[in-house]
């Protein structure tokens, strides 16, 4: 008789990150709604790569760490063919109520299921900033993998040395690190995953949005054989 295989355990930071998520999904998407899009030089920023996007010839686009769907949403608004991935169901939940007209489905950046060279564009929206430091060149090899060639990924993140820490937000008894890395740190990370930088934006924190630190934007291209 032959035994169904059982998939592999999730990674410490992975399960931490989806049972963190899965806990304040309806506070986040209530305290955050309007605010993923709310300064208008990131609105810009995206808008930028979706011209990218467009001009490269378009194709699929993946919103890595989707959360709500919000950035996804304003993504499919800019004309492209997006859809949203995210660990958290009820996030999940959430992106489907708020956008029955879009795609979403659940996983791991890690470990994507989708085909070497399927995507034209990526956008990892704040979702890295969960994964620890020494697993961020395999997370950039992951994106570098299911890029299309000429295609495009655009990191967001905030800037700094310090985490922020999150214990027990919205009452719930979850506690969660927020990394803010170095963007000279993880250009050089993304340029030794393959990727050429095309823009490196760092613009100051946003007050009337909440913002606590520097926001940084990396955009990296992914080579194409000959050029």
């Amino acid at each position: 008789m032959t035994s169904t295989p059982h998939p592999p355990p999730e990674a410490d930071h992975v399960s931490s990150t989806r049972i963190f998520y899965d806990a304040i999904a309806e506070d986040y998407a209530e305290l955050f709604a309007g605010k993923h899009t709310a300064n208008p030089l990131d609105r810009a920023l995206l808008a930028g790569f979706a011209e990218l996007v467009t001009r490269g010839g378009g194709g699929e686009v993946a919103d890595l760490g989707c959360g709500p769907g919000r950035v996804t949403a304003y993504l499919a608004s800019l004309g492209l063919s997006v859809f949203g991935l995210d660990l958290s169901e009820p996030m999940l939940a959430i992106a489907r109520r708020e956008n029955p007209g879009l795609r979403f489905r659940q996983g791991s950046m890690l470990e994507l299921d989708v085909r070497d060279g399927e995507l034209a564009a990526a956008v990892s929206w704040y979702s890295s900033i969960h994964t620890p430091v020494e697993q961020l060149p395999a997370l950039f090899a992951e994106f570098h993998r299911v890029l299309a060639p000429g295609g495009h990924l655009l990191l967001a993140f905030q800037a700094g040395d310090q985490p922020l820490t999150l214990d027990r937000p919205f009452g719930h008894p979850v506690t969660l690190d927020f990394q803010r890395r170095d963007p000279e740190r993880m250009a050089a990370l993304l340029e030794a995953a393959g990727f050429t930088l095309r823009s490196r934006t760092l613009r100051a924190p946003d007050e009337d949005i909440g913002d606590s630190a520097p926001q940084a934007f990396l955009i990296g291209r992914k080579g194409v054989a000959g050029v």
